[in-house]
């Protein structure tokens, strides 16, 4: 059965547990790293993380906020880089019906940059990293080793107030939307994060732009989501239409 994330924001306290043990699964190296005026470090996503907790800071009057948001791929159900990307090279990107797990390979690297660069615009949340020594292009694979053999993913093991959920996808919406009702009484604003379109749904209290631009699936021509991948997979679907019929 598909498998889905909740990350719940509101319960997020910005330790950076899920980031570290992220990385230290994945056995990634360091990054060498400066203070860059904020507790967001490393400042991006990058090949040696595939998760990032990121911090926003705002005033509401007279009052300071703070957001946190942990960043990884969002798993899609329909992945639009799966779809601009998944035929360039055999089994360098996999779409695994059994979990949902979108997961690159080392065959990513033999995609051109030029496919990289289409890859990374057809993400509507802007995710995928690639190591400029090796080519290749990575991401959160959802722990698909540890989750094959009956585990959770790691920062899900990892984090210490329940901001981090893991399970069957239609349990997961479950527990969201009952967590969402509650969290609706405090924080009138209170959303879930494009729920019916990614296996990483997440709780956010506020305007999803205060968090981070893509904390919700973006793009550049003003289409909602629906009409962003319907206008995505067009070439895709004629393309397989021509095959089909020659």
């Amino acid at each position: 059965m598909p498998k889905s994330f909740f990350i719940d924001t509101s319960r997020c306290i910005a330790c950076r547990g899920c980031q570290i043990a992220c990385k230290e699964w994945h056995e990634l190296p360091a990054n060498q790293t400066r203070q860059q005026g904020s507790h967001q470090n490393p400042p991006d996503l990058n090949p040696n993380n595939y998760k990032v907790l990121r911090f926003s800071e705002y005033l509401d009057g007279d009052t300071v906020r703070w957001l946190f948001f942990p960043d990884q791929c969002r798993h899609c159900q329909d992945p639009p880089c799966i779809s601009v990307g998944g035929s360039l090279v055999d089994g360098a990107m996999i779409h695994d019906s059994q979990t949902g797990a979108v997961v690159y390979t080392e065959k990513t690297s033999k995609i051109s940059e030029k496919d990289f660069e289409n890859i990374l615009s057809a993400c509507p949340y802007n995710i995928p990293r690639r190591n400029p020594k090796t080519g290749r292009i990575s991401k959160c694979d959802m722990c698909f080793d540890r989750v094959s053999h009956g585990l959770v993913p790691v920062c899900v093991k990892t984090c210490p107030t329940g901001a981090m959920n893991f399970g069957e996808r239609k349990e997961i919406l479950d527990m969201a939307n009952a967590r969402l009702a509650e969290v609706k009484k405090t924080f009138p604003k209170a959303m879930l994060a494009d729920a019916d379109s990614v296996s990483v749904v997440y709780l956010l209290t506020d305007d999803p732009q205060k968090y981070y631009k893509f904390s919700v699936a973006q793009n550049d021509s003003g289409m909602d989501r629906k009409m962003f991948f319907a206008q995505l997979f067009r070439p895709v679907r004629k393309s397989a239409s021509s095959v089909l019929r020659g």
